[in-house]
C-alpha cells in the first residue's frame, strides 16, 4: 500500500490532477479522510476515505485512462 504525502499532487485514474490538503478524523466513526482539491477547480474541497484514496485498482478497467496500479498516484513533475 502507498504511503500518502501531504501537500503533494496526486493524478487519479480517470486523468484529473488533484492537491492534497491534509488528512481529517470524522467525528462519528474515526476513519481517517483525505482532503483534497481538483488542480483545475481548486474552489470545491473534496474528501475521500483515505484507505479508497490508495486503493489499488483494475489496471484493465474501461475508465482507467492513465492504466494506473492505484485509485490515485503521486506525481513530481506537476507543478
Amino acid at each position: 500500500m502507498q504511503e500518502l504525502k501531504i501537500k503533494s499532487v496526486y493524478r487519479h485514474f480517470k486523468g484529473n490532477y488533484y492537491f492534497v490538503e491534509n488528512v481529517a478524523k470524522s467525528s462519528e466513526t474515526m476513519e481517517e479522510l483525505v482532503t483534497y482539491r481538483k488542480l483545475s477547480n481548486p474552489e470545491i474541497l473534496w474528501v475521500r476515505p483515505l484507505k479508497m484514496f490508495l486503493e489499488k485498482i483494475d489496471k484493465n478497467r474501461e475508465d482507467n485512462i492513465t492504466e494506473q496500479e492505484y485509485r490515485f498516484e503521486l506525481v513530481e513533475d506537476v507543478l
